[in-house]
């Protein structure tokens, strides 16, 4: 699935499944609220997909029913996407940023 195949108000974002992200369990819990394009699961690092519905209301409907749903006792978080590339911080502060070493100045005598 390529990440700009739909329009952002059809693609959602799901995090927290687990390690075992289970791409027919998504198909069932998503496909009740309408058609759906695709769903991708992250296995690199494992625990969120992208579900791509047919429709922007059935996207829209399945956010409130199925955020915050348990999923191998986690809270499944689902949001529609915003588009940007997420990181791999998992919840921690990313690293400060890069500061250039600076060379001493020579002293001239």
């Amino acid at each position: 699935m390529h990440r700009d195949s739909c329009p952002l108000d059809c693609k959602l974002y799901v995090d927290n499944l687990g390690n075992n992200g289970n791409k027919t369990e998504l198909e069932r819990a998503f496909g009740y609220y309408g058609p759906l394009r695709s769903v991708w699961v992250a296995r690199n690092r494992p625990g969120f997909a992208f579900v791509e519905s047919e429709d922007p209301p059935d996207a829209a409907d399945a956010v409130p029913e199925l955020d915050g749903e348990n999923t191998e006792g986690l809270s499944r978080r689902v949001e529609l996407s915003n588009g940007e590339k997420g990181n791999d911080y998992r919840g921690r502060s990313p690293p400060p940023p890069h500061r250039p070493k600076v060379k001493p100045l020579a002293l001239t005598t």
